[in-house]
């Protein structure tokens, strides 16, 4: 079955988020008030043949674990559709 992963991948809550914050910085430049914080991270989607969904999300695990997160700074979340 022809699966679409997606994965969305964010700093670890305590991490220093440096593009998070200059994008803060420039929104309340821009006149928005209010924003507490700002964390910036990654979209990523991949469409790829499994024999199921459970499959597919223990690929795209491995995937995170091996290549597409830094785990020592990164946390990831995997939706498989």
């Amino acid at each position: 079955m022809l699966c679409t992963i997606k994965i969305k991948v964010t700093p670890k809550a305590g991490v220093l988020d440096p593009q998070g914050k200059v994008v803060m910085s420039s929104l309340e430049t821009l006149g928005f008030n209010g924003i507490d914080d700002v964390r910036l991270g990654r979209y990523i989607e991949i469409k790829m043949e499994a024999s199921s969904k459970e499959d597919a999300a223990r690929q795209a695990d491995t995937m995170c674990q091996k290549l597409l997160a830094n785990l020592v700074i990164e946390q990831y979340q995997i939706e498989v559709a």
